[in-house]
């Protein structure tokens, strides 16, 4: 059976082989089921998903941060910041949450009334079709063996687009408990 991956916004993608013109195997994904298609990944690759779910194979990369502090940083997200909408991402050493470029309240209601949809499940998934993100909270591994960690968030000054810090290094829980009520409030952009 073929490699299928289906990102967030419900699209399948499939693993498809080809050739270089040196005659070396090189692999890539698409929306169409036809051509020669992968039966299984390459050793030592995997699918990984952006954050605007473009889907890739990639070189399996070694990720530092835990499940668990994965968890953490998701947990803060949905209890402290009370997003409905937002992607968390782990790159080796960091955890990113990513939020919505869109109005979501404007674009709910566009979308709940084109499509007619009133439940709120149903309403979540449609939306992810819709929704691209930007990077806005960085916590990064500084010490792996204290398990202490630094933030950043994403500074919007034109010339200056890159991360910030926010502070030193310290418990994963104390920060996410710190610094992510600020997430899509204006006082995300007072942090300092």
């Amino acid at each position: 059976m073929a490699v299928q991956y289906v990102n967030r916004k419900g699209d399948t993608y499939y693993l498809h082989e080809a050739t270089t013109r040196t005659g070396k195997p090189k692999w890539f994904f698409s929306t169409k089921a036809e051509g020669r298609l992968a039966e299984s990944l390459p050793p030592g690759y995997e699918i990984s998903e952006n954050h605007n779910a473009q889907v890739f194979l990639r070189r399996e990369v070694p990720r530092l941060v835990t499940a668990g502090e994965i968890a953490v940083v998701e947990r803060g997200v949905r209890k402290r910041a009370k997003l409905t909408y937002y992607f968390i991402e782990a790159r080796k050493d960091s955890i990113i949450v990513y939020l919505p470029n869109q109005n979501t309240e404007f674009l709910e209601g566009s979308v709940a009334s084109r499509f007619g949809i009133t439940d709120r499940a149903q309403l979540f998934t449609e939306m992810q079709r819709y929704l691209t993100y930007s990077p806005m909270m960085r916590f990064t591994l500084a010490d792996a063996e204290r398990r202490s960690f630094v933030v950043e968030r994403w500074c919007f000054l034109g010339s200056l687009d890159d991360w910030f810090p926010l502070a030193g290094s310290g418990d994963l829980s104390a920060m996410v408990a710190k610094y992510v009520p600020h997430l899509g409030q204006d006082s995300y952009y007072e942090l300092t």
